[in-house]
């Protein structure tokens, strides 16, 4: 029994460790066996460890380290950069964006040391990678053709890293939708790999599974599906020799991928599950996130939940992974264009150290030149020196106050025509904003009005239907179910008509935010007028960022009698406030950390003597102390430039105070909240005339 256990053994082992080669391990393995020299050593560990790296990412790692280790002993820059190129495409197939760009630009400062261009392409080629994976294809052009003209430049007879470099370029331009160019460097790139060179392929082996695959992609997104499954098989077969486990698990899933667009449920099905069999084998996080989310979707469909969890286990366990991937993209995407800040800087100061030398030679030998001048002709020229230098001070002087003259000049013009752009943009976009609710608002009306009278005359109609069955003997089941059903009928009626009056409200303080006649006062009803411009905004704004949420709270005192107000301007005023409040939490949002923060507003008004309070509290980041006292200044604004006037918060504290007699107030806590404080006399206060306010 031992022996024969013993046999089997023997006869899987071989079979076990060919699965992590690739075809070019077994000979790079024999020559690293023969070399004697380190330097040779480390390239081959290089090489090797590249065999590894869509089939066994411990290898990779292994064979990497050890060529580093060897490379810094000996003080082998060339093989230095190649191994730590090597390291990078690891972090990169883990996801690790950051170290794997950290690590590229280590060797690509190693590659330049040793003027090593093929291992600058190799290193050019997966920074565009990493570019290509947070979907920013711009940049990832920008090294795919340095990697190309390096390539060309190092006259390297390796077709697979050539191949390699055009199938990328083609992948970016199909990503930015420009086809035919895609089409024109995929083809290149399989002209390439159809035949394989006199000496065999390179350690990067057979570009084709790849270029294959990404030829199917052209084709899906040219609506070309059948023609794309077929691709996509041939990329899954041409992976098998190259032991190509990645490949071949994004070939199974661009097919699952496409049948579960294509509503196919048992194909899609089942080339995910062989997709997540071959990732999870590599393994290939990416790719088994991705499938196992396809899956659970599938399942989920079809109601099947054990299947549904199943997969869904399988995606959390390679979410946590990843360690939550879209943060980590955000963090990618941030340490990109921190580390090619650093890498222009340093690109910058080097050519400005080189100008500034340059420029300093020749000034010191002007000044030599100049001096040398000076001394043999310093007592022939120095009382005419002294006053040409005299007249030249006076020129600039006058030059120099023109000038400024004529600057702060074109300064006070320029701020005149940025008031008044400014002033004219806002007018225009309050006159657009007021016809489209009056629009809106009229068309809306008689439906509305409609509706109320004919849910009134249903409640009539049940009353009457109630009493003439009540003439007709039923059993007293059937009669009490029936009273039950009318009962229901009428309740139901009666919140129609309910909610058709908050409607009507809500189309009257439109048509009166939108009003352009003359400003009248009304007997107003503050706690309903306010609450309904709290939603109006809220509904605004969520029809402008649909992902946005916030918590609305009410707090209104009954006790508060009807207040004479214009009823248009204090909208404005009201919309002003909730805008800036919703910009305030929703800001803070985008920013916070604590993923427990809710967006909060609250509205509450109060009854105090003969004045009427509106206050409008939100959670957001608070205003700093100094911005305080300017907060009502004329083109004073909390937003990003670009994103406000400056003018909404000035506009509303005129109309409060001015029009109206009463006071606006804000008070804040940074990191805690802000408040509006809107204090109206209940007597009223005539309208200050137009002119006052402009």
């Amino acid at each position: 029994m031992i022996s024969r256990l013993l046999f089997w053994l023997l006869l899987v082992l071989p079979v076990v460790r060919a699965v992590g080669q690739s075809p070019q391990t077994a000979a790079l393995e024999q020559e690293l066996a023969r070399t004697t020299t380190d330097t040779s050593r480390v390239l081959l560990l290089a090489n090797l460890s590249a065999t590894y790296r869509y089939s066994h990412f411990d290898s990779v790692q292994k064979y990497a380290q050890q060529g580093l280790r060897l490379a810094r002993r000996i003080g082998y820059h060339k093989g230095e950069g190649r191994c730590l190129s090597r390291l990078a495409i690891l972090y990169s197939e883990r996801g690790n964006l950051p170290e794997a760009l950290r690590l590229n630009l280590q060797a690509l400062q190693l590659n330049q040391q040793s003027n090593d261009l093929e291992g600058k392409s190799r290193t050019f080629n997966q920074t565009g990678l990493l570019y290509f994976a947070l979907d920013d294809f711009r940049p990832s052009l920008h090294y795919y053709f340095q990697a190309r003209a390096m390539y060309q430049q190092a006259r390297v007879n390796d077709p697979s890293q050539l191949a390699s470099i055009l199938t990328n370029m083609g992948a970016s331009y199909e990503g930015l939708g420009l086809l035919d160019s895609a089409s024109y460097y995929l083809h290149q790139a399989y002209a390439l790999a159809r035949t394989p060179p006199a000496a065999g392929w390179s350690c990067w082996g057979n570009p084709r599974p790849y270029i294959l695959r990404e030829i199917g992609l052209l084709q899906a997104a040219r609506g070309m599906m059948n023609s794309a499954v077929q691709h996509y098989h041939l990329s899954a077969r041409a992976a098998l020799p190259e032991n190509d486990l990645r490949c071949r698990c994004r070939a199974f899933q661009y097919m699952a991928e496409l049948y579960f667009r294509r509503h196919q449920a048992d194909s899609s099905i089942f080339y995910a599950r062989k997709s997540l069999a071959v990732g999870q084998t590599l393994p290939f996080i990416v790719g088994v996130l991705r499938t196992s989310t396809l899956l659970a979707d599938a399942f989920r469909a079809r109601g099947q939940d054990d299947s549904t969890l199943k997969y869904m286990s399988i995606m959390l366990t390679a979410q946590d992974s990843l360690h939550n991937p879209q943060r980590i993209k955000q963090l990618d995407a941030i340490g990109f264009q921190e580390q090619q800040r650093l890498q222009q800087l340093e690109a910058e100061n080097a050519q400005f150290t080189a100008t500034v030398r340059t420029y300093v030679l020749w000034v010191g030998l002007g000044i030599l030149l100049l001096i040398a001048l000076f001394l043999w002709r310093h007592n022939w020229h120095q009382q005419r020196a002294n006053q040409r230098l005299q007249q030249l001070n006076q020129q600039i002087g006058q030059q120099k106050e023109e000038l400024t003259k004529q600057r702060d000049t074109l300064a006070s013009i320029v701020q005149q025509l940025r008031t008044t752009q400014s002033q004219l943009v806002l007018r225009e976009k309050m006159a657009s904003l007021g016809e489209l609710m009056a629009g809106v608002a009229h068309e809306l009306k008689n439906p509305m009005s409609s509706v109320k009278n004919f849910a009134a005359i249903s409640v009539g109609l049940c009353q009457e239907l109630r009493e003439e069955l009540a003439k007709v003997p039923l059993p007293i089941d059937d009669q009490q179910i029936i009273d039950d059903m009318f009962q229901n009928l009428s309740q139901y009626q009666s919140k129609i008509v309910l909610h058709s009056k908050q409607a009507e409200g809500f189309v009257s303080s439109m048509l009166d935010y939108s009003s352009t006649g003359p400003a009248q006062r009304q007997a107003t009803n503050l706690n309903v007028l306010a609450n309904e411009y709290m939603r109006l905004t809220y509904h605004d704004l969520r029809i402008k960022n649909r992902h946005f949420n916030a918590a609305l709270f009410s707090h209104p005192d009954e006790t508060l009698p009807e207040v004479s107000v214009v009823r248009q301007e204090l909208g404005r005023v009201l919309v002003s406030l909730f805008t800036t409040a919703f910009h305030g939490v929703h800001q803070r949002q985008r920013q916070a950390t604590d993923e427990e923060y809710v967006p909060q507003i609250t509205l509450s008004t109060h009854h105090r003597g003969d004045h009427a309070e509106i206050r409008v509290r939100d959670n957001g980041p608070g205003i700093a102390e100094e911005g305080i006292a300017d907060i009502f200044q004329r083109f004073f604004t909390t937003k990003p430039d670009g994103e406000g006037l400056g003018l909404g918060l000035w506009v509303s504290y005129d109309i409060i105070t001015r029009s109206h007699g009463g006071t606006l107030e804000v008070t804040s806590q940074p990191g805690e909240y802000t408040e509006f404080i809107i204090t109206l006399p209940l007597q009223g206060k005539p309208p200050v005339p137009a002119a006052w306010t402009n």
